[in-house]
């Protein structure tokens, strides 16, 4: 009985290996974004811990936030981030969360005569985001009236400063680091409040979504997640 307790004990994280996850993603500093071949930022230093203390194998690669989206959806054994878990998501893939919280502001360029105080008075103006981010969801779902859709935030964020649109919406963590930097961006009216995620496919078992929740709650609770918000400028809440 010892020798196949022994040998059942050495299978099972074998069995919870079986199947590699492929995690994709978008360029998003300071979250996941590519430094010549290699993949870093605060959403992806948090991936790469979770995953290798789960033991489980995994492939990760950065696309356009419109394909990493349908292919998690819509492909087995794959996985998203750094996703915000609205409404509209919440049931189409299984969660571990939080990679971060954050609010959803609206920035203008600096000096920029669109200065909306209200959500309403935001509508006036035409406003870019990504298409098929969550962001675009919240326009919609708001009635804005012109959105301008580009296929990544560095594309919108020029358009931004070009002024091709008039505002755009990030997270609050970003738009703090921007003007760190020295970005002459200004924010204006908060659109929402997030919990930023790993979305996966509903093939994902449940046995490592389980794995992987457990590890993610482990770095926030021994104080790492906080320590790679403060490695990448961002604030921890």
């Amino acid at each position: 009985m010892l020798k196949l307790y022994l040998l059942l004990a050495a299978l099972f994280p074998i069995t919870a290996q079986a199947a590699e996850i492929r995690m994709v993603t978008e360029s998003y500093p300071p979250f996941n974004y590519r430094e010549g071949s290699t993949y870093k930022g605060s959403s992806v230093e948090q991936v790469e811990l979770l995953m290798k203390y789960a033991g489980i194998e995994y492939a990760m690669e950065m696309m356009p936030w419109a394909r990493a989206l349908f292919l998690a959806e819509n492909r087995e054994m794959h996985c998203v981030f750094t996703t915000v878990h609205n409404k509209e998501r919440d049931g189409r893939f299984k969660w571990v969360e939080p990679l971060l919280t954050s609010r959803t502001v609206l920035i203008r360029k600096a000096g920029s005569p669109a200065d909306p105080k209200t959500i309403e008075e935001a509508k006036d103006f035409r406003v870019g985001t990504q298409r098929d981010d969550f962001t675009q969801t919240i326009l919609e779902e708001n009635d804005f009236p012109r959105i301008d859709l580009a296929t990544d935030l560095q594309l919108t964020l020029k358009k931004l400063m070009t002024g091709r649109i008039d505002l755009m919406p990030i997270s609050e963590k970003y738009y703090e680091r921007l003007k760190r930097e020295g970005q002459p961006i200004e924010a204006t009216v908060v659109l929402a409040e997030d919990i930023y995620s790993i979305a996966c496919n509903p093939s994902v078992p449940d046995e490592l979504i389980d794995h992987m929740q457990k590890n993610l709650d482990s770095l926030i609770a021994d104080g790492t997640q906080a320590a790679v918000f403060e490695k990448y400028g961002l604030a921890s809440e």
